[in-house]
């Protein structure tokens, strides 16, 4: 492989809505440039980038991959990216490390919720964009249509600079507005046969050149001059105006074609390599210094100290951890010890590799730009900063989402629960968007993350990596048992078998305390009664009564307790029947204080766009929710409310079935709520059920 300076570098990420062909158009880059042999195809897991088996079972992506092409000179570095918004995370942290995005739009489908979203994205990262429209070959394929929605849904001046020849099955080839040359296609190799116009387009072809040319004109001063003056501008003048205004963010280039059939796969790469921001182009990475607020730079210079982030680890039960890395200032050699500043640890190098989807390709230095992969270090993971010690700075990391789904986990197999836990944690590693818990209350494991393919998805690769197998069941609800009365009730336990018996008597006061209050014990006894040895073992039996629950098996809390009387007896008293009579006691004295269940209820934000407003209120109000407010974000409003834990365990493909997978929300815990009586009677039966058949 040739040597490459930053400036030849272009660095960019494949992304899209879901099944817009984005993983076929990286292994027609692939094939078309050369670099790979054969045409891989999703279909039939032949794919370079698609290489996981969950991966090729499912026929998505669902983890970033990461390759390069050379083309006309230059290094093209890509990742390709999943469509799916559970993988959110990982398209957000690849999008985070390139220059320019490659946006996929479907021939048939137009712009798609996954569109808007990386858009969004796109946006916030300032990235420079060109727009694929994929699939023409597909029926009810439509290049005008698409290019309408385009405009509509993305808001955003688009500038196409080709037009398709033939539509749907008879689409065979492009017509160049820049060259004002036409192509057709007859085979995938991306290698067209230049012809004359098509008579029948030669009209359209005009007027979209004239339109193009304006928009390029547009994008700088002193070529709208010059295109006044002389009413047109030079195919070298309008490449210069191309790349101007597609740095700048103010032209988005809209090209199509095939991927399966390689066509405008040439014309994209030569577009990326004429067009597209290099590391040079978009300046210095700013940062922090650590410890502090002062701002840091660093030009993307070999010169300047090294500096770089990870956006991706991998965890591989072979190889170790895999860290994948961008490089933003400096050069690094293979076996060279790097300081991580998130961290504060110095982490040995071995060697360092350039990516090729599931193969590796050694590298002997990077430079400014470069996108690559270290195996086997100790503690680095995804968003830390890597630098030169003596000079050190921290990037800004991508934020974790909370997770907005959760499951409990049961093992197939008996002992495995410490595998369990030593497996999620090693694919936390590699996800930081999979969280894993013990609800001491419900005593579950719950794995939580983005989505129920994110968390399927999560358990399938732990069985591959791991060996360690999981049901997967809906987490039981952490309600809570209290008292809204007061009694004094007497707890009398007495066992004569035989030899020495058993003896307790005690009397309590139960009150309640105010929400929260959790639970108070004092010894208000005068005299000899109870021995002092006996009266915490009273208090024992309560608190072990009260964690298991009297009235549906969950714990008791906010209340008081009072001892007040009681008796015991010189030979058969004991702690033991002393705890037996406090459990007693309370257990009794509960059925005397209006005992009620206590839910969990959450704080919820739900981001929707407009036109879903009334369809996700009405059902958040049939799930026993309160809208408490709403703000406008962009063109999409956000509902702030509040709604009982047990309404949301399966809220998230509700909610985008009801949004056409526009919806996302995120919830906190707020309060404990009385559940309503007629829901209490149904989990009160379903505990006494429960309890019979355990019997």
């Amino acid at each position: 492989m040739a040597k490459y300076e930053s400036k030849s570098l272009r660095n960019l990420a494949v992304v899209g809505h879901g099944g817009t062909g984005k993983t076929s158009l990286c292994e027609s880059l692939l094939f078309v440039s050369g670099k790979s042999e054969r045409l891989g195809r999703v279909d039939d897991a032949s794919s370079c980038m698609d290489y996981e088996p969950e991966e090729q079972k499912r026929r998505v992506s669902i983890s970033s991959a990461a390759n390069f092409v050379e083309w006309e000179k230059h290094k093209i570095n890509f990742i390709d990216t999943p469509g799916d918004s559970n993988f959110a995370y990982d398209i957000k942290c690849s999008m985070s490390v390139v220059e320019n995005a490659v946006v996929l739009v479907d021939a048939v489908g137009g712009v798609e919720f996954q569109t808007q979203k990386v858009w969004e994205l796109a946006d916030e990262f300032n990235l420079p964009r060109i727009i694929f429209i994929n699939r023409l070959d597909r029926e009810r394929a439509n290049f005008d249509t698409v290019l309408d929605s385009i405009k509509v849904k993305l808001k955003r001046k688009a500038t196409p600079v080709c037009l398709p020849i033939g539509s749907e099955d008879k689409f065979n080839g492009l017509v160049d507005l820049v060259s004002m040359k036409a192509y057709i296609f007859s085979d995938n190799k991306g290698a067209g046969k230049v012809t004359d116009i098509p008579a029948e387009m030669k009209d359209d072809v005009k007027l979209m050149r004239d339109s193009m040319v304006e928009d390029i004109a547009e994008s700088d001063d002193e070529l709208m001059n010059k295109y006044l003056e002389a009413g047109e501008l030079s195919d070298e003048e309008l490449k210069a105006g191309l790349k101007k205004g597609v740095t700048s963010g103010s032209l988005i280039p809209v090209i199509c074609g095939s991927a399966l059939k390689g066509i405008g796969i040439a014309m994209l790469m030569d577009l990326v390599v004429s067009a597209f921001a290099s590391p040079v182009d978009r300046g210095p990475m700013k940062g922090k210094k650590p410890g502090t607020d002062n701002v840091e730079e660093r030009q993307p210079s070999e010169d300047a100290p090294f500096s770089g982030i990870v956006f991706k680890t991998i965890a591989d039960p072979y190889a170790g951890r895999l860290t994948l890395f961008r490089v933003y200032s400096g050069k690094l050699d293979s076996d060279t010890p790097v300081y991580n500043s998130t961290r504060k640890i110095t982490e040995k190098f071995g060697h360092v590799f350039f990516l090729e989807g599931k193969n590796q390709k050694q590298a002997e230095t990077l430079i400014p730009g470069d996108i690559a992969g270290v195996a086997k270090l100790k503690e680095t993971t995804t968003g830390d900063t890597l630098c030169y010690e003596k000079a050190p700075i921290i990037y800004e990391k991508v934020a974790v989402p909370p997770p907005i789904m959760s499951f409990a986990m049961e093992p197939k197999s008996r002992g495995d629960e410490d595998k369990i836990a030593t497996s999620i944690h090693r694919l936390t590693e590699e996800d930081p968007t999979i969280q894993f818990t013990r609800n001491v209350e419900t005593k579950e494991m719950i794995l939580s993350g983005m989505g129920q393919v994110h968390i399927e998805v999560t358990i399938e690769k732990m069985k591959r990596k791991f060996g360690v197998e999981v049901n997967l069941n809906t987490p039981k609800v952490p309600y809570k048992e209290t008292i809204k009365g007061k009694t004094n009730v007497q707890g009398k336990y007495k066992k004569q078998s035989g030899g020495r018996g058993q003896f307790g008597d005690c009397w309590i006061d139960i009150e309640p305390l105010p929400r929260g209050g959790g639970f108070e014990f004092h010894d208000k006894i005068v005299g000899g009664v109870i021995p002092g040895q006996y009266r915490p073992a009273v208090e024992k039996g309560i608190v072990e009564a009260a964690a298991k629950g009297v009235i549906a098996g969950y714990p008791v809390v906010d209340f008081k307790i009072n001892l007040t009387f009681g008796s015991y007896h010189t030979v058969d008293s004991s702690e033991m029947a002393f705890k037996i009579a406090g459990s007693m006691a309370f257990q009794k004295g509960v059925m005397e204080c209006q005992p009620i269940l206590l839910e969990p209820i959450v704080n919820i934000e739900i981001e929707i766009p407009d036109e879903y407003m009334g369809d996700v209120i009405g059902d958040l109000n049939s799930r026993r929710g309160r809208v408490q407010g709403m703000d406008a974000k962009g063109s999409n409003q956000i509902i702030k409310g509040q709604v009982p834990l047990a309404e949301i365990l399966k809220y998230a493909p509700d909610l985008r079935s009801m949004t056409s997978g526009r919806g996302n929300f995120t919830f906190t815990h707020s309060h404990f709520e009385e559940v309503p009586a007629f829901i209490a009677e149904k989990i009160i039966a379903a505990h006494k059920k429960e309890k019979e058949e355990d019997e």
